[in-house]
């Protein structure tokens, strides 16, 4: 079975991060980033896949060149081998256009099992599982809580708000985990010294096939017109209770500002 894990390079949360003021795009290439948490699911779940039988696992990723690093992890991890789209063209890019590099990467690969996480740390969209699946022509079984595959045959609980549902899929198929569906593995000593040795391609977009003008900010669906910086915070109200009004100030102050 030849799995693959589309795995994002997204900033890092608790760094610096900021939009590129030319075309009000995340910036990626200049600030620290890191394989995308909910992805780390995705690669945890192949790698049981994998150890369960015979399985080679891929990570794929699309971005700039610190989107290496996103590769990396899932080496580190334990996974046997690494794609990375790189082009200059496909800064900007929406869901759809991702979606559709993406599609044209796995058609390459010839995936039997695609796995994203639930969504990206960044966008927060949760769409592009779906868009690629409808590119490939495949089913798709996403937002796993637990996830059995048996030979052909994969098997999710995906739990709602209310209820939880059994979804089953033939292979080959898309399959999306949520951050329920396992505790990812830290990469141990043996993993970083073997991740360096294990193959990893880089593909542009005429590798798979594909132009300039299909992927990129002058293709996306929307554009950002303004970014503004989130004001800082400011000092709350402290309400102290020396003479015993303390609690009749809390009451009014919750009153006035609606909190009651």
């Amino acid at each position: 079975m030849k799995i693959v894990v589309c795995a994002k390079f997204v900033p890092d949360a608790t760094a610096d991060r900021r939009f590129r003021p030319e075309d009000n795009t995340v910036d990626r290439a200049g600030v620290d980033g890191l394989l995308s948490e909910l992805d780390e699911y995705a690669v945890e779940t192949a790698l049981t896949v994998k150890e369960a039988g015979d399985a080679e696992v891929t990570i794929l990723t699309v971005g700039p060149e610190q989107a290496a690093d996103a590769v990396k992890k899932g080496l580190q991890m334990g996974a046997d081998a690494g794609v990375h789209v790189l082009d200059d063209a496909i800064h900007g890019s929406d869901a759809v256009a991702t979606s559709l590099v993406l599609s044209k990467a796995l058609a390459k690969l010839e995936a039997d099992l695609v796995v994203f996480g639930m969504s990206s740390t960044d966008g927060g969209m949760g769409v592009v599982p779906a868009m690629v699946s409808e590119r490939l022509g495949l089913p798709a079984v996403t937002l796993g809580s637990e996830v059995t595959v048996d030979g052909m045959s994969v098997k999710i609980r995906r739990d709602g708000d209310t209820a939880s549902d059994t979804v089953e899929g033939t292979l080959p198929l898309v399959l999306s985990v949520s951050d329920q569906a396992n505790e990812p593995r830290y990469p141990s000593f043996k993993g970083i010294m073997a991740a360096k040795k294990k193959p990893v391609e880089t593909w542009s977009l005429a590798d798979l096939e594909l132009t300039a003008q299909q992927v990129g900010g002058s293709s996306a669906w929307t554009e950002v017109v303004e970014v503004t910086a989130r004001p800082a915070r400011t000092a709350g109200t402290i309400v102290t209770d020396e003479d015993g009004s303390g609690a009749g100030r809390l009451v009014e102050f919750l009153s006035t500002n609606k909190f009651l």
